[in-house]
């Protein structure tokens, strides 16, 4: 088993910018590509941005390319989302998953490990 724990939302005006941190325990030996989706209230989750095993290929949803960057530290068993100029659009609990293979994946049903989720919030 692999646990996942979310920390660095908040609450933050329009333009601004939040990192968000993901750090892995247990087994994390079998800990292969992970993810940050979200969840905005009424709405499904929704990908964000995905990470392959060893962070040299990213994927980033439409809606946040080029004002999100993922990255990870395998020594340290963290993966960060940093987020620049948000919008209030972006206001959604923000999760990070993990899977047990390298590749990256797109559907929430492809990853094995969930964190409990951190709240952003963008103020208009």
């Amino acid at each position: 088993q692999v646990q996942l724990a979310e920390s660095g939302g908040g609450l933050v005006q329009t333009g601004g910018s939040l990192r968000l941190s993901c750090a892995a325990s247990g087994r994390t030996a079998s800990n292969g590509a992970m993810g940050w989706f979200r969840q905005a209230p009424g709405k499904e989750r929704e990908f964000v941005a995905a990470i392959n095993i060893s962070g040299g290929r990213t994927s980033y949803a439409d809606s946040v390319k080029g004002r999100f960057t993922i990255s990870r530290d395998n020594a340290k068993n963290t993966m960060y989302l940093q987020m620049n100029s948000l919008k209030p659009e972006d206001t959604a609990v923000y999760y990070c998953a993990s899977r047990q293979y390298a590749n990256i994946q797109w559907q929430t049903t492809e990853y094995d490990y969930w964190g409990q989720g951190t709240q952003v919030t963008v103020s208009s």
